[in-house]
């Protein structure tokens, strides 16, 4: 096999070192533009788990690597004069021209062919000569880019910030974050030591702040002086250094497909995940352990390299989702600075998801326990069982049951199913039971099985339910969700063709706009005039009448969604050239009034939410920013919190699925407004309630689809957690079964063996 690898970083070097190990045989020869000598950036940081996979695949660079490793434990944040330490992290980190110094020298043993100052071949001139060629070509590869129709690059620039790596000559004795408010806005540095006379030292800031204090007019030497005099206290009045140092916005690049023929893409050049979580290099060298390992498991190159992206991917691609969780942190780290500071830490700490509150206190107890002690929680009492009060109503603990339509009633009438459902999760011990969306007209449903409450019959099935939640289960509230199907009404049910239309009896449509839900499947709906308008006003305030009189003890207005509301926010589905089209503040005004006409009507001293969808996921509708100035707006009309959503609002649309993924969103409502919000969307551990609670981001967490796989789902974290207090009670016939039953002979007792 002769292998060619386009590009002398880690990355490239280990797979030609891994590749030419496992089969000296082979003829491998690297290609680097630049000198032996030459490196760019300073230090680089690996986690055990990937020096594991190295040890394990090449003991000779282990080894090395190992001598020339400095660890820490500890990472301090500077906080408003405030020096915060969490220890139990476990760094290890090198200088990158060492590493590379390593890679070379175990290259030139294995007999590699290195050759340096020398650009390489296309990639495609090198597929005719090779049968396998690494495009280790880094973020800007052109290999990548030549053959963009086959690998199918995504590109994404954030502009929002500009940060510069630098160096500092002495060691910091732990990873430091450091925030400097200046006049021209807040700066923040990243550092960490790489040896045992030098740091690595990042420094960054929102672009706005960047041309504000003038960083866009000054060279590089002057850029460097300045950042060492902004965060002089940190580096005790010591100097920066650089190396081709530039300021720059980060890219993120993600690729459809890593291979092309016999080419395959490695580390930068098929993906990039951001700084801030230090996972260049590991995912560089994990992509080489890999390679070189499906190229010797697979019986073809082919299979080889489908065997290579199979397992990659979705460990890169889970890197991706938490590197842009902090790097959306961090561009707005400014919001968050007027938290208490060991709630900042505790926030930053977590910024990425991977850092969880159980995880945290594994690793320091005593920190943990602070940020505890600081939220409220009693000893003993985990933060999702704390309670927490909105207007009249004291929540016993933290969790929500979220909305989830059934599609099960008849003529809009909750049956036994609806009284079971609700009733079964009221017992399983969350705070708040939310229903379904209940539509205020027979022409305000989404498929013919929605609850409604345009009639009296209606409400006194609701008032069932109700009483039995109230009855049997004292202490749990329950809320209706009040809401309007739009332009995604008259459509088939869930199981039966998901937002497709009835195949008889739909009913007319009405919408902000005239704009069907789909062109050329689902129908045109008819624009709402101004009889129109007030006709769908007045029903929301006669259910919110008869939702009152049922019982319930909240009520939230859907807002989201591309429901009929949510398709008055969006400029996406509102076209409208009259005093409820165009800026947002006319988008706002039907909503608007709504919700001023249900609140008039329902009692005071129960609360009302808002569920908004806070990004439409697709160019040109509502940005992060319209939905604070949307909640904003609902706040300051009375809305007791935010129920923040996201998307669902066009077909189009590109979400960035992942773990607690529209959480960011909630988040930067609540500390941006200091008004309450409801996270939701894939949280699906107590283990992220806590986390998400803890750091400040959301006030209460909505969960559904743990709570249709266990209905318990609340007790049963009461339970793992050894929690047995007032927030999470078991109902008195349940409190048998509050432990979990043996499994099985293999929890019994082991039987002793041995002697000693």
């Amino acid at each position: 096999m002769r292998v060619a690898v386009i590009g002398g970083g880690p990355g490239g070097l280990y797979a030609a070192a891994l590749l030419k190990r496992l089969d000296p045989a082979r003829e491998i020869t690297v290609w680097e533009r630049n000198a032996p000598e030459d490196t760019f950036g300073f230090g680089v940081v690996l986690s055990d788990e990937t020096l594991g996979g190295i040890e394990h695949a090449d003991p000779a660079v282990y080894r090395a690597l190992q001598e020339a490793f400095v660890r820490w434990d500890d990472i301090h944040i500077a906080h408003r004069g405030h020096l915060l330490t969490s220890s139990g992290h476990g760094f290890a980190a090198l200088g990158r021209h060492r590493l590379l110094k390593i890679l070379h020298a175990r290259c030139a043993e294995l007999g590699v062919r290195l050759r340096f100052r020398t650009e390489a071949p296309p990639a495609a001139e090198l597929a005719a000569t090779h049968d396998l060629v690494v495009a280790a070509d880094g973020v800007h590869s052109p290999t990548r880019e030549a053959h963009a129709d086959v690998f199918r690059p995504r590109i994404t620039t954030h502009r929002r910030c500009r940060y510069i790596w630098l160096a500092a000559d002495f060691a910091f004795d732990a990873f430091r974050f450091e925030i400097a408010e200046t006049e021209h806005g807040v700066m923040q540095l990243h550092a960490y030591p790489f040896s045992a006379d030098s740091s690595t030292v990042i420094v960054e800031m929102r672009e706005e702040v960047w041309q504000a204090a003038g960083f866009d007019e000054l060279d590089e030497t002057e850029s460097t002086a300045r950042c060492a005099k902004i965060f002089a206290e940190a580096l005790g009045g010591r100097a920066l250094r650089s190396n081709k140092s530039s300021w720059t916005a980060f890219r993120t690049v993600s690729n459809e497909r890593w291979s092309h023929g016999r080419t395959v893409l490695l580390g930068d050049a098929a993906h990039t995940a951001h700084f801030s979580i230090g996972s260049g290099t590991k995912l560089a060298v994990e992509d080489a352990l890999a390679l070189a390992a499906c190229v010797e498991e697979q019986p073809t190159l082919e299979e080889a390299l489908a065997a290579y992206e199979r397992e990659r991917r979705p460990v890169v691609e889970s890197t991706q989702r938490a590197a842009a969780a902090s790097l959306r942190w961090f561009e707005e780290l400014a919001g968050y600075l007027d938290q208490p500071s060991r709630q900042f830490a505790f926030n930053l700490l977590t910024r990425s998801r991977r850092v969880t509150h159980d995880n945290l206190r594994l690793r320091d107890p005593a920190f943990t326990s602070s940020v505890e002690r600081d939220f409220g929680c009693p000893p003993g009492t985990p933060p999702m069982f704390t309670p927490f009060r909105l207007r009249g109503l004291t929540l016993r603990n933290r969790i929500v049951v979220s909305p989830m339509d059934l599609y099960v009633a008849e003529d809009g009438l909750p049956g036994d199913f609806h009284l079971v459902h609700l009733g079964a999760r009221a017992l399983g011990g969350a705070g708040l039971v939310m229903t379904e969306m209940v539509c205020v007209s027979p022409e305000g449903r989404i498929t013919p099985g929605c609850t409604g409450l345009w009639s009296d019959e209606q409400a006194g099935a609701w008032s069932r339910i109700t009483a039995f939640v109230h009855e049997r289960s004292p202490g749990t509230a329950i809320g209706v969700q009040l809401g309007h199907s739009g332009r995604k009404g008259s459509t088939r049910r869930m199981w039966e063709g998901i937002d497709q239309p009835l195949p008889e009896g739909n009913w007319p449509l009405t919408a902000a706009s005239p704009l069907p839900y789909r062109a050329g499947l689902n129908q045109v709906p008819h624009a709402l005039d101004r009889a129109g308008l007030t006709a769908v006003r007045e029903e929301f305030v006669a259910a919110a009448r008869r939702a009152a009189r049922s019982g319930f003890d909240l009520l939230e207005l859907h807002c989201a969604h591309g429901y009929l509301l949510s398709g008055f926010l969006s400029p996406l589905t509102n076209r409208r050239d009259d005093a409820y089209g165009g800026p947002l503040a006319n988008r706002l005004r039907f909503p608007l009034e709504v919700f001023d006409a249900v609140r008039q009507v329902w009692p005071d001293d129960r609360p009302v939410t808002v569920r908004i969808s806070a990004t439409d996921w697709a160019e040109g509708g509502t940005t992060a920013e319209d939905a604070v100035a949307i909640a904003r707006a609902f706040a300051a009309h009375g809305a007791d919190a935010l129920d923040v959503s996201t998307g669902q609002v066009v077909p189009e649309e590109r979400p960035e699925y992942g773990r607690s993924y529209q959480t960011p969103y909630a988040d930067r409502i609540r500390n941006a407004l200091a008004v309450p919000v409801i996270a939701v969307g894939a949280i699906s551990s107590w283990d992220d309630v806590n986390s998400l609670l803890l750091a400040g981001r959301a006030d209460l967490c909505a969960l559904a689809r743990p709570h249709l796989y266990d209905p318990h789902w609340t007790l049963h974290a009461a339970a793992a957690q050894t929690y047995q207090g007032p927030a999470a009670p078991w109902p008195a016939p349940y409190r048998a079964g509050s432990r979990p039953p043996p499994t099985g002979r293999t929890d019994a007792p082991k039987p002793r063996l041995t002697l000693g």
